[in-house]
């Protein structure tokens, strides 16, 4: 089966440990969800974007932007958690009014035809055309992978920050492994100097699942990498899922911090 049709689903709660209630934070005028779904909303190939969350008030404001919602429970772990629980209802979204036309593909044809693109709530300054490209990759690979992900170049400095999660490629692009750790170790050479010996990439915090690997989501055996290194996409490589990696340029921020929130602001206000 090939990928036909796509959706972007938003996961997102007030609930934040680092930032209560972020996404609804200010920035430039709107609401943080906002300016999220409004981006993921310019992306060519997805034929919606829907807000999966479990806040009614959350509910109430993306409808009032003209935005669908699908309302999950509250005791999501996480963001994949979250829409893997409306898997079945994201792929009838991406399918649209066909879906009760009498020669319409099973459920399971259906899955394994459809890419769910998961964007978190927390990127206001998100690039549409890495949304669109996603989905693109989702319909050039072949066979069609698990999961495709966007990485980007690492510069020098941010090597060894373990704020920022590293991913070690095949020499095919597929993911081997993610760390908050520089990976790979060059052996025998000053860490300072690791750059100058190998490409290092980092990992944008998004993820394009084909629809039937995140419905069995729940399936999935527990990971002690993901546990060791609180890094959930660890949890489908250890289950032998492949992750096809595609490259764009810098990243989009992500909002976890008061600090990062004023920056934020400070690109809304320039920008």
């Amino acid at each position: 089966m090939t990928i036909q049709r796509s959706v972007v689903a938003v996961p997102a709660r007030l609930a934040s440990s680092r930032l209560p209630d972020k996404v609804l934070a200010d920035i430039g005028g709107k609401p943080m969800i906002q300016r999220v779904l409004e981006q993921c909303a310019k992306a060519n190939g997805p034929a919606a974007v829907v807000l999966c969350t479990d806040s009614q008030r959350l509910q109430a404001l993306a409808e009032g932007w003209g935005f669908p919602v699908l309302m999950t429970s509250e005791d999501c772990s996480s963001g994949s958690e979250r829409i893997a629980s409306v898997a079945d209802q994201l792929v009838a979204m991406a399918w649209g009014e066909v879906a009760d036309r009498w020669d319409l593909p099973t459920r399971a044809e259906r899955l394994v035809s459809t890419a769910v693109i998961n964007v978190q709530g927390d990127q206001p300054f998100l690039d549409p055309e890495v949304v669109s490209a996603m989905a693109t990759e989702f319909v050039r690979l072949d066979p069609v992978p698990a999961v495709v992900t966007p990485v980007y170049r690492l510069k020098p400095d941010t090597i060894h920050n373990p704020a920022v999660v590293k991913t070690l490629l095949a020499h095919d692009g597929r993911a081997l492994y993610f760390s908050r750790s520089a990976i790979p170790h060059v052996r025998d050479v000053d860490p300072a100097a690791w750059h100058q010996h190998t490409h290092y990439w980092g990992h944008v915090g998004m993820y394009g699942f084909r629809a039937d690997v995140l419905a069995a989501w729940d399936q999935l055996p527990a990971s002690p990498l993901e546990d060791l290194e609180r890094l959930e996409q660890l949890r489908l490589i250890e289950a032998g899922h492949t992750i096809a990696t595609f490259s764009v340029e810098g990243t989009s921020l992500s909002v976890d911090t008061a600090e990062q929130l004023e920056q934020a602001r400070q690109m809304a206000a320039h920008g």
